[in-house]
Order: structure tokens, then sequence, then C-alpha cells
């Protein structure tokens, strides 16, 4: 047995084999005896898997083909029956009887178009997944018997399943329960389960594909694939500006949490490098497949760190034929849920404060200066004493959430009375009079020209909603609940953090989403610990998944897994814990250098799976110039690199007037600095703050200056090296102007 295990080679291509790393399985490898690297006609099973590839291409085109032809069919069946149903009906009130007939027929009209869009969804999702495998019809085979001496039956796995006409299974989706024995990633006796069921098998095959339309470049027969051959040949492709999808390339740790069972909080620790984000995603496909007839994108949402790693996963769903679900950052919530004057602030709050609230709120009771007045226009609409008595009408419920909702109701009820009340004043209609023709446009949607008394009121009414609709948002925003005042009457405090406020106001009001069933937050260690609680409790109802490495904690303040563990069991219910010790992005090298950063125990936790390329260089200057010199030489040099083979370099710095430095320094050489709204490239050298960094890769990194002066001699230090080195995949170079931090000396 080799290093990574058997593994049978087998390809039909001619393409550079110094693609693939040394050791691994590569599709350039021919399996016969000649020297040539190309085309093998002695291989029985490739030509038999090249005709099967063929014969299920074939079928596929023809189902796609079909199927596009039946929505052409349903469309046109859908507009004539359409256009003859409403010739047909005819709109007749006049009675009871006629309105009931009449109604029937609406009625029986929209079956017939629910009918038709019903079918039209159906072919649609079956043509876009028939879209999807005709890139690559599957990515693997296994041969499962399930009794011994019985004939073991094959099953092709892809991106999506399809049967044909006679509901014969021709590809099997990757998330379906007889493909986790793929996963497994060992031949031999094993199960899966499915329908509550556990059905065991033995693994007769495990043969990998290398797939491109109706074209098999190359195919592998594994039996211990810790290390597959397609995960180095896809670890060995240069990285672009968009996250790829990992279907055919998921290792067994990573498995394990895409399948992981639905928990109420799952958390998620992984080192630099082990896939966490794209393990997410996927996880995201397996729930979309798994609850296909109730979870909907809207109802999951994705905390991301900042908008460029947003666009950077942003291709790998839609890629799997599934759609993005909502994806916020944490200031794009908090400038959706904080007012106006609570945009700042520390965000480092005690948990033991949150818990306070929540304590406190128990025996809560509102007072007369916990109201404010509802205004809107410079217009009182309801009074804060007004207010106040309604709050003890519902004193029989308790100071909370259900009051809240109550006193709401009858806010609104009274904002509607006040405002029919002035739509009589000749105030208002001498306002509408004066409205110029554009302005009566821009309200109505035409002119208007009241014919009676009762025609002007309903005007009247219709303006003053629109002039008044910031009285309705107050409302219904809780705004005349004044959070601050109440907080600190309950905390003793003279004010408020942003999540304090943020927290209060979710307990008092029950503020929050009960309609999303996921939340999932990546790079959880850079949120504080009343983040991930307000966040928990504004999701009230739904599973969270949050994914982390305690190592890569770049800020102050950052929560800690077992301050993690507390907000969710204490909102949440019980917390399942997954650990992801696998690099699959960097080479041995880098990842021994970013590992050298990390105590004894856990270094030796951690392993690579590439194959070694680049040694990594550490290298301090003395002489400023020619400190200079060489970095410009370095970042040409990457430049150079880039303009050949293509691929992604990063001039990486711990903060954004870093980069202001090192750009002077280098001059007209020096490389695009990317901000909050940028884009990455599809290949170049660019430069990046390690806040942006998070969670990107990049063929090639340099570290500008990792000096003792810029990376002092403590954990935050070596969090932020640590985390810049992992970003490279293949090559990093860490320079130094002047001594370098003792952390790599």
């Amino acid at each position: 047995m080799g290093e990574f295990g058997d593994i049978e080679k087998k390809g039909v291509t001619g393409e550079d084999a110094s693609a693939v790393p040394e050791g691994a399985s590569s599709p350039q490898t021919c399996a016969c005896e000649s020297d040539e690297v190309g085309s093998c006609e002695d291989d029985a099973v490739l030509r038999a898997e090249q005709e099967h590839l063929s014969e299920t291409y074939a079928t596929l085109d023809a189902l796609a083909r079909s199927t596009y032809e039946e929505l052409l069919r349903i469309d046109a069946e859908a507009a004539a029956d359409k256009i003859a149903l409403s010739e047909e009906l005819s709109v007749n009130l006049e009675t009871y009887a006629d309105a009931m007939e009449t109604y029937a027929d609406f009625a029986a009209m929209n079956r017939v178009i629910d009918g038709h869009n019903t079918a039209r969804a159906s072919r649609a999702a079956r043509l876009s997944d028939l879209r999807l495998l005709l890139k690559q019809p599957y990515f693997a085979k296994i041969a499962l018997q399930y009794k011994p001496g019985q004939e073991p039956k094959e099953f092709y796995l892809g991106a999506a399943g399809v049967s044909d006409d006679d509901y014969r299974r021709i590809v099997v989706d990757w998330r379906s329960p007889i493909a986790e024995v793929y996963y497994n990633q060992a031949n031999g006796p094993t199960s899966y389960e499915a329908n509550g069921r556990t059905i065991n098998v033995d693994l007769k095959l495990r043969r990998q594909f290398d797939i491109e339309g109706p074209v098999l470049n190359a195919y592998f027969d594994t039996t211990v694939a810790i290390q597959d051959a397609l995960l180095l040949a896809s670890l060995s492709k240069q990285r672009s500006a968009r996250m790829q999808a990992i279907t055919a390339t998921i290792q067994k740790e990573q498995n394990a949490v895409v399948r992981h069972e639905d928990v109420p909080a799952l958390l998620v620790n992984g080192i630099a490098g082990s896939g966490k984000t794209s393990v997410l995603l996927q996880r995201i496909a397996y729930l979309f497949y798994r609850r296909r007839d109730d979870l909907d994108p809207s109802e999951v949402v994705l905390v991301t760190p900042n908008p460029v790693f947003r666009a950077y996963i942003a291709d790998v769903l839609p890629d799997m034929g599934e759609s993005n679900p909502q994806t916020i950052t944490w200031d794009e919530f908090a400038r959706e849920h904080l007012s106006a004057n609570h945009g700042g602030g520390s965000l480092d709050v005690p948990l033991e404060t949150l818990w306070r609230i929540d304590e406190a709120l128990e025996g809560f009771e509102f007072t007369d200066g916990d109201f404010r007045d509802v205004t809107c226009a410079g217009v009182r609409i309801v009074g804060a004493g007004q207010i106040h008595r309604l709050s003890e009408k519902h004193r029989r419920a308790a100071a909370g959430p259900h009051r809240v909702t109550l006193m709401r109701e009858d806010l609104l009820k009274r904002v509607e009375s006040r405002i029919a009340q002035m739509a009589g004043g000749e105030d208002v209609q001498d306002e509408m009079a004066s409205l110029s023709i554009d302005e009566q446009l821009r309200l109505f949607g035409e002119i208007v020209d009241p014919q009676d008394e009762r025609e002007a009121r309903a005007l009247a009414m219709t303006y003053l909603k629109l002039k008044f609709a910031d009285a309705y948002a107050a409302v219904e925003h809780d705004d005349w609940l004044r959070i601050d005042r109440i907080g600190m009457r309950l905390l003793g405090a003279k004010s408020l953090a942003p999540v304090t406020w943020l927290y209060l106001r979710m307990a008092l009001t029950g503020a929050g989403d009960a309609s999303v069933k996921y939340v999932m937050i990546d790079e959880v260690q850079d949120y504080t610990a009343a983040q991930i609680a307000v966040l928990g409790r504004y999701y009230k109802r739904a599973h969270f998944m949050l994914l982390g490495d305690k190592n890569q904690a770049i800020d102050e303040g950052g929560a800690t897994f077992e301050e993690i563990d507390e907000v969710m069991e204490r909102l949440h219910g019980r917390v399942s814990r997954c650990h992801l010790m696998t690099s699959y992005r960097s080479s041995p090298e880098i990842t021994e250098l970013f590992a050298s950063l990390l105590p004894a125990d856990e270094r030796m936790r951690i392993s690579s799976v590439q194959r070694e390329q680049v040694p990594t260089r550490v290298l301090a200057y003395d002489d400023e110039d020619e400190y200079a010199r060489d970095l410009r030489a370095e970042v040409a040099d990457a430049r150079a690199q880039v303009d050949e083979r293509g691929g992604t370099c990063a001039v990486i710095v711990p903060w954004k007037s870093e980069a202001k430095r090192i750009a002077a320094l280098l001059g007209e050489s020096a490389p695009e600095l990317v901000g909050d709204a940028s884009a990455l490239p599809d290949a170049g050298v660019v430069m990046i703050p390690l806040k942006l960094a998070k969670g990107l890769e990049f063929d090639r990194v340099i570290i500008p200056d990792a000096s003792a002066r810029l990376f002092p001699e403590n954990e935050l230090s070596r969090n932020r090296l640590y985390t810049t080195i992992s970003r490279a995949t293949r090559q990093v170079t860490v320079m130094s102007r002047g001594p370098m931090s003792g952390l790599l000396a």
C-alpha cells in the first residue's frame, strides 16, 4: 500500500501531468505498460465507462429536449386556456346567487391556472437539473452488494438526481442516503440510513471520474481515499475570484458535518484551510435537498464576514443548482435593527449583562417615562400619556412581548383614527388643492378631481396615510418605547451599548424573525458573545450552524467556543460539536509554518493532504533599501508568475493604514487595493487588509512586513499571523522591515 492507500490509476488525456501533485492518482497517467501518456486502447474498463457515459449523455440530452418541448406546450396551453376562460367568464354581481356563480367561475379559472403553474414549475426544475448534469453527468460510481453471492448493483452519483421516462434511475443525487457510502471512503461492509431503516451493504467498487460533458478524461478506483485523486487534482488548480463547489471531493470528516443530524445548534471547529466555508455551503445544499418540500431559500440566513467574502461564495450554490439564501453581514443587520442614535459603540458586552436583562424583565412593569410621543411631519399623532393608559388597560398581561403586541395593535388603530379625524379638516383639503400635477401623479398615480365629499375624504385619507407613513412604521417598530431609559433603569447603567439595546428590545417586545429555519454563521470567532446572543435571540426558532477557528480570532473581544456554547444552550438548547483538523488548502510547507504558531498539542493534530511544492521564505532586513528593493522584486515576480500561469496572489497587510505605507514604498508597481465594495479579479495580484482576506485563499501570499513592531509576541498577533499565512495555497513569502516578529524568529 502506498502513502495514500491503494489507488488504481487510469487515464486517457495527454495534458501536462505536473498539474497533479506527486503521488496522487493522476488523470494524466495511463495504466497500461506503455510509457506514453494518452489514450490506452487496451483498457476495457475505460472503453466500457466511456460507452456508458455516451449513452447517459445522449439520454440526458434527449430528456432535456423533451422537457423543454413540454414547457413550451404547457405555456401554450396555459395561454389558450386563459383566453378561453376569460372570454367565457362574465361578471354578474346583481344578486347573491349571481355573485356566488361568478366567484365559482373565478375559482375554477384559478384552479386551471394553478394546475398549469404547478406543471410548469415541475418541468422547469427538471430542466434545470438536466442542464446541470449535461456539464458533468456524474463524478463517481459505486457498486453495492446487498446480499452475499448477489450481483452488485451499480449507481452513478452526480450533482443532481434524474430518472428517465420509465422511472429508471440514471443518476443518483450526491445528497441521497445511498451516496453516503461513497463519502465514507472505504470499501467493504458498510451501511446507510434510508426511510428510518439501516441498510447493510458491501461496497465492492468506489470509482471516481474526471468528466467534461460527454468526454471521460480519466477514472480512478480507490480503496482508501483519505487523500483521493480527484481531491488532489482539484487542489492543484489555480485559485480564482470565486469559490468552487466540492461536491465530488467531499472528504469523510467534511461529510460528517454536511450530513450531520438536524440539531438546534451545530458548532464546527476547523483549522485554517479545512474547508469550513465549503462544508457550510454543501450543508445548505444538503438541507435544501432533504427538506425540498418545506424549506425555501428565504428561510435560511447566512451571516458572512464582509461583502468581499459574500461575492467570493456567490456562485457556489447556483452552480449546484440551488438558490442562494439570504446573505447578510453584521453591519447590515445592525443598520436595519438599530435606531439612528445607536450606530456606534462597543460590541463586546459581557454575557452576564444580557442575562441580567432576562432576569430583570421577569418582574418588570412600565412606568410613566417609558413611553414617547408618536410624531410625524411635526404633528403629534399619539401622546405618551395615551400610550401609558393603553399599558394600564392591558395590565393583566405581563409587561413584555404579549402586552407590547396588544398595545401595538391598539396604537395602530389610534393612528388610523387620528388620520381619519384629520382627513375631514379643511386644512387637509386646502393642502391637497395646492398639490402640483407632478405631486398628484406621484402620490395618486393620476390627476385627482373629487366629485363629492365622500370621494374627497377618501382621497384625503390616502394622502394622509402617505404623508404619515412614518407614524405607522414607528408604531410597528416600537419606537414609542424608550428602550434606553428602560434599560438604564433595569441595569443601573448611564447608557446602553448597541448590542445591549438590541437584546433588550428583542427581549421586551418579542422582535425577531420566526420564519427563518436555519442561520449559518461563518468565521464565528470574529463575533463577540453578545453579537451571537443578539442573533440567537432574533432568529428564535432557527437551528444554528456556527463555524470558526479560535486561532483566527484577529480582533479583541471575539467569543470563545465556551461562550458560544453558553449562548446557544441558553437560547436554543443542545449544542453538537464537530472538528475539521485536515488542511486541504495549503501545501505541507505552508501548513507547517502556520501550525508552528500553535501550541504543541494542537500542532500535532494538524495535517495537510497536499504534496510538497515551494519552500516557504521568511526574510528579515536590517537595510531599508535592500528591503524595499526585494519587496518590489517579490511583487514583480508574483505578477510575472500570474501572467504566465494565471491564478491569484495577495499582498496581505494587517490593516488599511499599513496598506498605504506599502503602496507608497512600491510606487507604480503597487497592486490594486481591495476595499469593502471591491470585487476580486479572476486572476492577478492585489493588496488586501487581513480583515477582508478572512475566508479567502490565494495561490501565493506575500506578507510585506511581519516585524516585531507590527506583530509583537502576544495572542492577537499570533492569530493574525496564523490567519495571514494560511491564506496561501502554494507559496508564501514573509518579509520583515527590521527584526522579525519573535513569533516566527
